[in-house]
This record gives C-alpha cells, structure tokens and sequence, in this order.
C-alpha cells in the first residue's frame, strides 16, 4: 500500500438531493381539475391561465425580506385600524377577463371591510376580487418578471384589482399602481419619497424604507408612520411621561406646602417671641414703676420724718 493512500482519508460521495418534483408547468387541465388536483398542491404552487398551468415562481431572498418587511408594516396599520384583511397563504383569486378566466395566487392580498364580498374564516380561495394585490418579483427568468409586470399587471387592472404593488430588493424594479375610472394602472406618484395608498386611507410609507429597512420599533416616532407602528406603545410612554410629570407636580407642590408650612411655624415663633419680649418688656417696665414709686415713697417719707425732726427742734429752742 503506498504512503499516499495512507495519508490522505478517503473521499466518499455526497449523498444526492431530493429530486424535485416533476413541475406540471405548461399542461392544460379544466378548471375544475385544476381546482382539483393542483390548487392546493404543496409542493409546487400553480396558478392557472385559462386551461394553462402555470408554477409561481420563487424571489430571492433579499426580495424575501422586502415583501416581510412591508407585510409586517401592513400589519401594524390593520392592527392600528381595522379596516380591511390580509392574506398571504397562497390564496388564490378567480378572475374572469374578456381574454380569459385566470386564477392568480398573489404574494398577498388584502380585502377592505366594505369589498362586496367579505373573506370568511373557512375560506380556501377569495371568491371576490382583492382591494390590494402585492407581488414580490421573482427576477430569476425573464419570463417570470414580464409575469408580474405586464401580464398580472393587464389582468388585475382588467379584473378591477384597484391597487397594484411589485416589491423587489432593486428601487428600480419596483411599482407601486393605482387604477383609474378607465380601468388602466397608472404609477402612484410619491409624494416626497412617500407613497400613499387610496384604498387603505392612511397607509403610507417612504419607497427608500423598503430596502433599507429600518426596525419597526424605530418607526413610531417617524412622522411618517407614527400615526400607526405601535401606537399602544407611543401611548403607554405618554401615560407614563404624563404619570412622572404629575408626580414631579405633585412632589413640587407638597415641598412647596411644606416650605410654607415651615414658614408659617417660624413666623408663629417669631410672632411668639416678640410677644414674649413685649410681655417681658412691660413687665420689666411695672416692675421698675412699682420701685421708683416705692423709692419715691420712702423719699417722701424720709422727708415727712426730716421735717418732722426739725419742727421739734425748733419747738425746743
């Protein structure tokens, strides 16, 4: 045996991966098979284009972070107000367009509470049409951008979708649409940076935001989205900034009342003392009257007894 194959260990092969599973991408079925057999497929998801089936394709993970991103913020605001539901489990939705019936699974959807038709708890499938659609673009195959950028784009403006965004980790790549009476998207025009949507009043947020992606807990004091990112806690930190302010009050004003108080006490004792002295005063004046009355008195009778004196001695003579 050479002194090779002792030194060096010996290589074994990798074990192969799972094969993916055959994608029936491309193969036509009827809508009820589809229905059927593919809809709820949990190994590869299906959309399906009039009789076509056709594999969602998957983002990046940047992207990924992205669409998490603003999904979390579109959360914030429906825990803020109320006003609509979200799905993002792959439900899909019916459209029947002039070209062809389609069902579309966007990256998520959301569904206003005054939409026609209210998405039920039991609900697999939407059987309306979505108030917001969001697709995170997959840019892997040029085939899978112009899905959402072009086609999905002309079918949820066709089947009435009245909000249409495409997240990507690229700001170029990114679209943000609203549709118009005529039923065609435009581009919602960013105000300072900032888009608003229409559909869910009060919804906003700064397009840069999606890429850099700041912490959630530091939105609520960005006048942008301080109306809604946790208001309970924005709430809790003025009822306690409000709760520490009437305690410093309140402290201030008992050290105030006691000041008075200890200036009120020396001012009694002040008061006390000067009557005091004033009582000790008038008594010291009695009592120096009462001894130069008693000394006037003994001069007047030292006098009567000298005069009394020299009235005998000169009766004697």
């Amino acid at each position: 045996m050479s002194q090779t194959a002792l030194a060096e260990p010996r290589r074994t092969r990798p074990e192969p991966a799972g094969a993916a599973p055959p994608s029936a991408a491309g193969r036509y079925v009827s809508e009820e098979e589809y229905w059927r057999d593919y809809y709820l497929d949990s190994d590869v998801h299906y959309e399906w284009n009039n009789g076509r089936l056709e594999e969602k394709p998957v983002s990046n993970y940047e992207t990924f972070l992205v669409y998490q991103w603003f999904m979390l913020l579109l959360e914030h605001f429906l825990t803020a107000r109320p006003i609509a539901r979200m799905v993002a489990l792959e439900m899909g939705f019916r459209l029947p367009l002039p070209t062809g019936t389609v069902i579309r699974k966007p990256d998520f959807g959301v569904v206003c509470n005054d939409n026609p038709q209210p998405l039920l708890p039991l609900d697999a499938s939407y059987r309306g049409v979505f108030d917001l659609c969001v697709e995170a673009l997959s840019d892997q195959e040029r085939r899978d951008i112009l899905r959402d950028t072009v086609v999905k784009k002309a079918e949820y403006a066709a089947g009435g979708v009245p909000e249409y965004y495409i997240l990507h980790r690229a700001p170029e790549q990114q679209a943000f649409f609203t549709r118009t009476a005529t039923g065609v998207y435009v581009p919602i025009a960013p105000d300072d940076g900032v888009i608003r949507s229409r559909v869910l009043p009060g919804l906003q947020f700064r397009v840069a935001d999606l890429c850099r992606r700041p912490a959630h807990e530091t939105l609520r004091d960005d006048p942008v989205y301080a109306a809604f990112v946790l208001p309970g806690w924005r709430a809790a930190e003025a009822h306690a900034a409000a709760q520490a302010q009437a305690r410093r009050e309140a402290e201030q004003a008992a050290a105030a009342q006691a000041q008075a108080r200890q200036q009120a006490e020396q001012h009694a004792a002040a008061e006390s003392n000067r009557a005091d002295n004033e009582s000790h005063r008038a008594a010291a004046e009695a009592q120096a009257r009462r001894q130069a009355e008693r000394r006037a008195q003994e001069a007047e009778q030292a006098l009567a007894r000298l005069q009394a004196q020299l009235a005998g001695r000169n009766a004697a003579q």
